[in-house]
């Protein structure tokens, strides 16, 4: 019972890796993109951190030039 119940959840984390994003990289991530854009110029999304591991670029996409 066990061995099966281990293979159903490594069917299911497996089949869950392999899903498309939910949004295009392409899209706008917000409905001010084209402002903020003309404003301060490409901001992007994230940054990499003194590990070199991305995090989200919230100091520069929130506060401005």
């Amino acid at each position: 019972m066990r061995v099966v119940l281990v293979l159903c959840l490594l069917c299911v984390a497996i089949g869950g890796c392999r899903r498309k994003s939910l949004f295009d990289d392409t899209l706008p991530r917000h409905q001010f993109e084209y402002y903020d854009t003309a404003r301060q110029g490409l901001v992007p999304a994230q940054e990499p951190n003194e590990f070199g591991e991305l995090q989200p670029n919230l100091r520069r996409r929130l506060g401005g030039r």
